[in-house]
């Protein structure tokens, strides 16, 4: 019982919830309301699978970085506490899950799957080459809401698209914040990131960027959808999180608070906008 509790705090298996939200808003956006039960059951099931074969092997590339980081140093997998075996069987597993999840869907599901798998596995090594990892975690996160748009309709449109793109800037904006907290481990161990790349102040503006851009996206992809008033309402949550974002950023000096406080919000934003987007729907 203790290495499954060291195991699923590793993975953080309770950040699933910041996963899941996005890949019911492309469920719901793509049913135009509120899809079958049996496909909410499987998409919830891939998205669990991904996202635990992901930060499995997250756990098992980083451990040796990790176990040089004070922050990190403490993680199961880098101190040692957990064998790095339990990590590659997650990954394994994880995607088993993933592959039959998108076999009970549809082909084109299928025929999708090994990109996403690939950018499942691949993404925690881009950071030894490029600063665009966030971008690629990014998008990794966005297959969610992608996928499960094609696993409602069998169809990949421009909404769905849009979403994709929303998802993708959304994440890489607040992982280029989360990267502050390591900047001067990624100096010193040649990781490569949008701060130490670019620099602190740059990391601290383009997150804002990126943050827009989601909102644009997703006005775009409402619009596309033909999505109801109230999905509105949730794209100006998206900007007032953003605005909010904008002056935490500005006034914080402790980016470990900082990064928390943007955690949460974009937790609670993401529960939230999924509302949004099912009532849009469903009152119509």
């Amino acid at each position: 019982m203790n290495a499954i509790r060291l195991f699923l705090r590793d993975i953080r298996v309770e950040h699933t919830t910041f996963a899941l939200p996005f890949a019911y808003v492309g469920a719901v956006m793509g049913a135009r309301g509120i899809p079958a039960w049996w496909q909410l059951l499987w998409i919830t099931l891939a998205v669990v699978g991904a996202r635990t074969a992901a930060m499995a092997a997250n756990r098992y590339f980083d451990k040796d970085l990790d176990a040089q980081i004070p922050r990190t140093a403490q993680r199961a997998v880098a101190s040692g506490k957990l064998p790095a075996s339990v990590m590659v069987w997650a990954i394994v597993l994880g995607l088993a899950l993933l592959v039959v999840s998108a076999a009970m869907l549809n082909p084109l599901c299928l025929k999708l799957l090994p990109l996403a798998a690939l950018g499942v596995v691949v993404y925690p090594l881009c950071k030894r080459f490029t600063w665009l990892v966030h971008f690629v975690l990014g998008a990794v996160d966005a297959c969610a809401p992608l996928g499960a748009y094609v696993a409602v309709t069998g169809t990949i449109t421009v909404p769905a698209l849009l979403l994709f793109v929303a998802v993708t800037v959304w994440v890489a904006g607040f992982d280029i914040l989360y990267a502050l907290m390591d900047l001067a481990y990624d100096h010193a161990l040649g990781v490569r990131s949008f701060p130490q790349t670019f620099g602190e102040r740059n990391a601290r503006v383009w997150p804002i960027v990126l943050h827009v851009t989601m909102t644009l996206a997703l006005l775009g992809a409402g619009a596309l959808a033909q999505a109801g008033s109230l999905y509105y309402g949730g794209v100006a949550l998206a900007l007032a999180v953003t605005v909010y974002e904008e002056r935490l950023i500005a006034l914080a000096k402790d980016v470990f608070a900082l990064n928390e406080r943007v955690f949460l919000t974009n937790m609670a934003f993401s529960v939230a906008f999924l509302g949004t987007t099912l009532a849009s729907y469903v009152a119509r």
